[in-house]
């Protein structure tokens, strides 16, 4: 099963959204894919889906499913790390008017680069071919269990704090 979730943020995120439909319509995506639409406007019709989900539902995908995708909010994807899952991760961006700045690509790209741990996506035209790779892409990353690790926590917290100053620059 693919879990997907663009969280609570109230800009839509139609394009992934609408994306992951098109490609369980054609059935490049066999598996069942459930969606958390979130405040998007586009309402799936291949895939199962909720507009919000409360705490219980959210970790219940997490542990269910052999695929998540998540927006690029930290909450999500560090959400998939706990459970020793490796996300893919496509940020909303500004120029599709998904958020306010490109905060999410910049944070996502730096945490890609530092842990290896995610699979960033940037466009969604290698969002089938990553689907399609996920597995021999995941043994390519660091994958070591996250729960718990105050080191993984302290390098984190100074990544938000270089992105802060990176974007407080600009």
């Amino acid at each position: 099963m693919i879990f997907v979730t663009v969280g609570t943020h109230e800009q839509s995120f139609n394009r992934l959204i609408k994306k992951i439909d098109e490609l369980r319509r054609d059935n490049i995506i066999e598996e069942e894919v459930f969606i958390q639409i979130g405040y998007s406007s586009y309402e799936p019709q291949h895939c199962k889906w909720k507009r919000l989900l409360s705490y219980k539902e959210i970790i219940r995908m997490y542990e269910i499913s052999d695929i998540i995708i998540t927006h690029g909010g930290p909450a999500s994807f560090m959400k998939a790390l706990e459970f020793n899952k490796t996300p893919i991760v496509v940020p909303r961006q500004e120029k599709f008017n998904e958020h306010i700045n490109n905060h999410q690509v910049e944070f996502v790209k730096l945490v890609e680069e530092r842990f290896n741990n995610i699979i960033l996506v940037d466009d969604l035209e290698n969002l089938e071919i990553v689907i399609k790779n996920y597995h021999e892409i995941v043994r390519k990353k660091n994958i070591k269990k996250m729960s718990g690790n105050e080191q993984f926590n302290k390098k984190m917290i100074q990544l938000v704090e270089k992105l802060e100053k990176k974007l407080g620059k600009k």
